[in-house]
């Protein structure tokens, strides 16, 4: 068995759970709690076309949510999964321009985390 895996939301992942109804919120910390346990399901998929973008996918009355995430694995003790943002769409499609967003923070999030190491 590899180390835990914790799941954090970044501010704008936060704000777009705190707006969930409670249905969709339930469904989502459903996902969230089968990545924990390691259980692999259509809930949490690796984005194609991109560089380490994954998403936590649930849907309720008609709208499809999306929670952008990543791994960061370099912790000593644990892996992380760290949400990124979220988005409530009509489609099942997920737009390019959010992917894009996600990478964005990723790279934001690791260059911070770098520069934090190396002052300490």
């Amino acid at each position: 068995m590899g180390k835990p895996i914790t799941v954090i939301f970044l501010p704008q992942a936060e704000d777009f759970v705190e707006a969930l109804e409670i249905k969709a919120r339930r469904k989502l910390f459903f996902a969230i709690r089968k990545t924990k346990e390691r259980i692999i399901g259509q809930w949490f998929t690796k984005l194609k076309s991109s560089e380490g973008i994954y998403e936590f996918r649930f849907d309720e009355c008609d709208k499809f949510y999306r929670l952008f995430a990543f791994w960061d694995t370099e912790g000593e003790s644990e892996t992380m999964v760290i949400g990124t943002h979220g988005i409530a769409k009509k489609t099942n499609q997920t737009p390019k321009d959010e992917i894009k967003k996600a990478e964005r923070i990723k790279r934001e999030y690791f260059e911070e985390k770098n520069r934090t190491s190396k002052n300490k």
